[in-house]
């Protein structure tokens, strides 16, 4: 390995180490394995740009380029044109995933989930990372000086950590750099040559040297380590371990929580647990149909949907009237609720809509006044909690939804928005399901018998997400869980100008005696709540096989004084509804979210969380790496060809001394050198003339100085010593010099565009071509030939046989 090869492969290294002190900044480790691919592939882009006679500062120019394409291939495909191909488009999603990522750093606490925004940030930043490092250490040889970025890196890593970073990360960090700092030294060294002083007995070998700096090296990291064991403590950031964060006090103030809750539920879903997760008893008949609501996420930007308020207050004792209700005079339900330990990330679970809350510690707990959301200070809050809720008892009626008036012009306005790149199938499929449908309650209805129906299946093996594509990919294949129907139809419904959001939560718990129920991890749940004034946000359940269909009974036809009414729930459909299973031990509510028969087996069989890209994304990358290798191949082939060419050393007379004797092959391989360069900087070959002739024409044509041309003829005349001269003609003139004389002059005659197009694309790697040809014609002769004898071989007897009983004829 060339000592610029390692330095690369120490350099990629070297940041691929300070990454890691990155890793504790989100709940998993995936993004790691996607930026140490970019780390490689910038740096193998580092080390082809370097073997072309390219400016120095281009090298970095098309590391930039590259990581900009992985970042639009890995975030941005969706806006892709055939999948790989960059635009506007592409550059536009970027945009706003980057921008969704910079809203979730003053959203969530460490560690966050891995929403793409935040994916996006970590693994850009450390791909240019390794392009500083790259640059300075590699194409500039100060690697030194790579320190300084990869320090930032370990800096804004660790510092951002706080109390989830360790001292370990600084150790892979350290090392990696002194790995770099040693093979950077090992170079000085050899350039400067094996001894350095005295004679014999006092001579100092690179070897000793490269040993000492190690040994130095070491030393003062293990005197970084141990240093501030025995010093007095100084918060100065790079190794402290820093301090939780905290919530704002006062009436209002921004929480920060690691919890993102489609994340978590997408997460708990595909790897449903039988832990307990609560507890509760709830005083109402209606107890097996009522959901635990953790919070509503209401904004939706085309990436995912989430939370839009970025400010909570204080939790009061008494909870806000619920967005939309005009009577407040309803029934309410009690609920007291038990925690488990194995709950320990979630927002607080109530039945919608609460009055009001009582928790050991209101401290700990904020409310987010737009959704009713209660929301933790610290991520650990809710585990092991005891409290009680008391929540309003709503019964509409299907007829006093139908005769809900249109929701105030704030609400629509908020709860109605939709990203511009929405794809057109979310809006024509919405107004086919509902085309018969004349109020805002039959077009949800319409929705959820369509998402109920028998074309839709629910299935946990699906790519999970929320954002437009895979809204769009859910349509088109029909098939997800709750997240996907629940994002889905709250689109829809947006379209169709009804207010929506996404709500999250639990399911009806299991019942233990007829008054205490149990949540279990299988019981995550999403569902849309659509807006209806006078009754505020109600729940509607779009997926199949999963959770209470919210079909609200349509036997009042006139509406009640109050709104309070008895909801009863419509059975579903036939094809919607899971199969029984035969097994004894297969409850009723397991039935009903059909964990029996088949979709049990299919949720166990859930995927893990994998430490590799997406076939899709990886499949992307291979097919832009290997036509971007296609259409360098020009190019590389004349960089070897030409180092083939210019490379010989010739041999020395008898005795070692005098100037190097070029054999007949040499000389010929300079001559066609210099044409082929001639060539691929404007000045086609002309086979009519003679070397001396080609010569001359290549010194007129590209304007060529004296010690050009000089060089030029010297080239020509060895040449014409070769292939006219009697043998025994010795050539000693350093050929390969005045090739590169000769090309440095046609160079700078063709200006940057010509030399651009002779680097890219040679037009004498046409010969490439043409050796192709030749060699497949070549083979399908030898094929033909062979072929055509073993057919002769096998025919021929038995031709001659009845050649010769032809010849004899009949009576033979």
């Amino acid at each position: 390995m060339t000592t610029r090869a390692k330095l690369t492969v120490y350099s990629a290294l070297a940041t691929a180490l300070a990454s890691l002190c990155m890793l504790p900044l989100l709940t998993t480790r995936s993004w790691l394995t996607h930026a140490v691919l970019v780390v490689g592939v910038v740096s193998a882009v580092g080390v082809g740009m370097r073997r072309s006679p390219l400016y120095r500062w281009s090298v970095p120019v098309a590391q930039l380029l590259v990581l900009l394409l992985l970042m639009l291939i890995g975030f941005a495909g969706s806006g892709m044109t055939a999948g790989v191909l960059p635009g506007a488009d592409a550059l536009r999603v970027l945009g706003r995933v980057f921008s969704s990522g910079v809203d979730d750093i003053g959203q969530y606490a460490i560690p966050a989930p891995p929403t793409a925004g935040l994916r996006l940030i970590l693994v850009s930043a450390v791909g240019l990372i390794a392009v500083l490092v790259d640059t300075i250490a590699v194409t500039y040889r100060r690697a030194a000086l790579a320190g300084l970025p990869l320090l930032a890196l370990f800096s804004i890593g660790n510092g951002l950590a706080g109390e989830h970073g360790s001292w370990v990360w600084f150790c892979f960090a350290a090392a990696g750099y002194l790995a770099l700092l040693f093979a950077e030294g090992q170079d000085r060294v050899s350039r400067w040559g094996r001894v350095f002083r005295g004679g014999a007995r006092g001579t100092v070998t690179s070897s000793q040297v490269s040993l000492g700096g190690q040994q130095v090296g070491v030393l003062a990291l293990a005197l970084a380590l141990l240093l501030p064991v025995f010093l007095p403590r100084w918060d100065l950031g790079l190794l402290d371990s820093g301090s939780g964060g905290s919530s704002g006090g006062g009436t209002g103030g921004s929480v920060a929580t690691s919890l993102d809750p489609l994340v978590s539920l997408e997460s708990a879903i595909t790897k449903p647990s039988n832990n307990e997760l609560l507890s509760y008893t709830l005083d109402s008949d209606l107890a097996e149909q009522t959901y635990l609501r953790t919070g509503s996420l209401d904004q939706f930007d085309g990436a995912n949907w989430k939370l839009s308020s970025p400010v909570v207050r204080d939790l009061p004792a008494t909870l806000p009237a619920p967005e939309g209700l005009h009577d407040p005079n309803v029934p309410h339900i009690e609920g007291n609720f038990q925690v488990s330990d194995q709950l320990e990330k979630s927002w607080l679970p109530m039945p919608y809509p609460a009055a009001s809350v009582t928790l050991p510690d209101r401290n700990d707990w904020k409310l987010d006044p737009m959704t009713g959301t209660v929301v933790p200070v610290g991520d650990k809050a809710i585990r092991g909690l005891h409290y009680q809720v008391s929540a309003l008892d709503l019964r509409p009626t299907a007829d006093e939804l139908r005769a809900a008036p249109l929701a105030p012009q704030d609400v629509q306005e908020h709860y109605t928005a939709l990203p511009s790149d929405l794809p057109p199938v979310v809006a024509d499929q919405a107004r086919a399901v509902t085309a018969n449908a004349r109020t805002d309650y039959d077009r949800a209805t319409a929705l959820v018998n369509w998402f109920t129906g028998p074309e839709f299946k629910y299935d946990t093996s699906v790519e999970g997400g929320t954002g437009s594509n895979a809204i769009a990919v859910f349509l088109r294949d029909r098939r997800g869980f709750c997240v996907h129907f629940a994002s889905t139809m709250a689109a829809m419904a947006r379209v169709l100008k009804i207010p929506a959001r996404v709500a999250v939560g639990f399911t009806p718990g299991d019942t233990k005696d007829g008054k205490n129920y149990s949540v279990t991890g299988r019981m995550y749940h999403a569902w849309p709540e659509l807006y209806f004034s006078g009754y505020g946000w109600m729940r509607f359940e779009p997926t199949p096989s999963r959770g209470v269909p919210a079909r609200y009974t349509e036997a009042s036809s006139a509406p009640t004084t109050a709104p309070t009414q008895q909801p009863t729930v419509a059975a579903t459909s036939a094809a919607a509804a899971p199969a029984p299973s035969s097994s004894s031990d297969c409850t009723a509510k397991q039935r009903q979210l059909g964990d029996c028969g088949p979709k049990g087996k299919a949720v166990s069989q859930a995927a893990e969380e994998s430490w590799l890209l997406s076939g899709q994304v990886l499949g992307t990358l291979g097919v832009v790496l290997t036509l971007i290798a296609l259409l360098l191949i020009p190019m590389f082939w004349r960089t070897a060809i030409r180092r083939r060419r210019l490379g010989g050393g010739g041999r020395r007379r008898p005795g070692g001394d005098g100037p190097t004797e070029l054999t007949d092959a040499q000389v010929l391989a300079a001559w066609d050198e210099l044409v082929d360069s001639a060539w691929d900087l404007g000045i086609p070959p002309d086979e009519s003339r003679t070397p001396r002739s080609a010569a001359r024409r290549i010194t007129e044509t590209a304007h060529l100085d004296a010690e050009a041309a000089a060089a030029a003829g010297r080239l020509a005349l060895a040449t014409e010593r070769v292939l006219y001269a009697p043998a025994g003609q010795v050539t000693t003139a350093p050929l390969a010099a005045d090739v590169r004389t000769a090309r440095r002059a046609m160079q700078a005659d063709a200006g940057r565009r010509g030399r651009i197009r002779a680097l890219l694309l040679p037009p004498s790697s046409a010969q490439l071509w043409w050796r192709i040809s030749d060699a497949v014609r070549a083979a399908r002769t030898a094929v033909a030939t062979r072929t055509g004898r073993a057919v002769e071989a096998v025919t021929g007897p038995v031709r001659r046989v009845f050649t010769r009983r032809k010849r004899s004829g009949p009576g033979a």
